[in-house]
């Protein structure tokens, strides 16, 4: 006798999946979006421009413009010197006097985290210039003599400058980047004090760049000082 239709077919029965697997699941779908086990790329820098103000926490600084500055000769037996500058209005927002100090040797980039001034912050400049163009790097005071000294509370203009070769022309545009500072205990030193960010890689310490900056490159005025 022929068994009805469907009469041997039971109800399936729901598969349990377990929390576990299901977490794990998901885990792996973050994972591949991330793209793999690597870890997440370091976000990019701000793109900042002329006139823009950054709070690099030591300092507050304003990206004032990169300029062509002769100077004129002293007498006909000397000739007019050319440099490119960049110019800075910089606020010491500690409680002591620092220094200005200078960009660092770009050679040594593992080294620059050890920089604790103002322009030890300008960890690479793009276009290099010749190691003897420079940097001469001063504040001017408010009666327009040049020191080396930032003042608690107080801005100051910093200059940092190259300079050019007879027939050297200046670039178009200089973009340089910058890190920031944290006031933070040292590695040895229990101490707070001011020190530059940096992140470790292959046990070397590398400055975090905060932001990148561009500027383009004024020529001097015509028939002026160049100022």
């Amino acid at each position: 006798m022929t068994e009805p239709s469907g009469g041997n077919d039971k109800p399936k029965r729901p598969v349990a999946v377990p929390a576990v697997a299901l977490v794990s699941l998901t885990a792996i779908g973050v994972i591949a979006l991330l793209g793999g086990l690597n870890e997440a790329p370091d976000p990019a820098p701000d793109a900042l421009n002329q006139g823009t103000i950054l709070d690099q926490g030591r300092y507050n600084t304003r990206f004032v413009e990169s300029r062509v500055k002769v100077e004129k000769a002293e007498s006909t037996l000397d000739e007019d010197k050319r440099f490119v500058e960049l110019v800075f209005d910089v606020t010491n927002k500690g409680d002591e006097t620092s220094g200005i100090g200078i960009p660092p040797d770009p050679a040594k980039p593992e080294l620059a985290y050890l920089g604790d001034s103002f322009a030890n912050s300008l960890i690479k400049i793009t276009p290099a210039f010749p190691k003897d163009s420079g940097p001469f790097v001063f504040a001017l005071s408010k009666g327009g003599s040049e020191t080396r000294q930032l003042h608690p509370g107080v801005s100051s203009q910093v200059i940092v400058r190259y300079k050019l070769g007879a027939t050297e022309q200046p670039p178009e545009k200089i973009t340089f980047d910058v890190a920031a500072f944290e006031y933070t205990a040292g590695f040895e030193d229990q101490r707070r004090q001011w020190k530059m960010v940096a992140k470790e890689v292959d046990g070397k310490f590398f400055p975090e760049i905060k932001a990148r900056v561009t500027l383009p490159v004024k020529a001097p005025v015509q028939g002026g000082d160049g100022t």
